[in-house]
């Protein structure tokens, strides 16, 4: 397909048709932060959710200087659930520091689990070990999605200290939950890791046992550690 000029995005921005929108946005991967936000903008209203979503997500791909209020803005006052659920996965792209406290009010406040679920994951992103109390309340919850998302955050913080909470889901139900624990641990270099994940070896599931290998590997030195 041949690269669109900037223009012609420009102009396909303005197509009555969504699809035609949307794919505008897509061809924005080949442009520049600074040209792309300016056009990224003209969507960020639009009366088509999806298209809106997509607009979203690529402010937290096209970082500018614009974009980081714009985003909190819509995390803190945008009406729709799976637009401040965007929101906060964008923040978490940008990797601001700055994102740190809406990001924690969301997780706390927020009443939507989509939007609280994608706050804890762009924390884990910000990786600002700083988020450490409020990953570990969010393990606290019922909702077996957000357990997962905080202790994969809490593993790409390094929080050592978190090590003894989170073990408490090594005999977790949820499969998924198992795995991101044994994920999380090859972040969390301390010998009751390296004792869990030996155990979650024996797992039932095969992916919970291929993550703690790896995982194990990576705490002995055979595995850079993961980003």
């Amino acid at each position: 397909m041949t690269q669109m000029t900037l223009a012609e995005i420009s102009q396909q921005l303005e197509s009555e048709n969504a699809r035609d929108r949307m794919l505008a946005l897509v061809s924005l991967r080949y442009v520049s932060a600074t040209e792309a936000v300016p056009l990224i903008k003209k969507v960020l209203d639009d009366e088509n959710l999806q298209v809106r979503s997509m607009a979203v997500f690529a402010l937290g791909l096209k970082p500018t200087e614009e974009c980081f209020p714009i985003l909190v803005r819509m995390l803190e006052a945008e009406p729709d659930y799976s637009i401040r659920a965007g929101a906060a996965g964008a923040l978490g792209y940008l990797e601001d520091g700055r994102a740190f406290e809406p990001l924690v009010r969301s997780l706390y406040e927020d009443t939507d689990w989509l939007v609280r679920f994608s706050a804890a994951v762009a924390l884990g992103n910000l990786k600002d070990p700083r988020a450490h109390d409020a990953l570990i309340r969010a393990l606290e919850t019922d909702q077996v999605v957000l357990q997962q998302a905080a202790i994969a955050a809490l593993g790409e913080i390094k929080s050592i200290a978190s090590v003894d909470r989170i073990l408490d889901f090594a005999q977790s139900e949820d499969w998924l939950v198992r795995q991101r624990l044994a994920e999380a641990l090859g972040n969390l270099p301390h010998e009751k890791s390296r004792a869990a994940l030996k155990y979650l070896q024996k797992d039932n599931h095969p992916q919970v046992v291929t993550a703690a290998t790896i995982s194990l590997e990576r705490l002995d030195g055979e595995l850079p550690p993961s980003s």
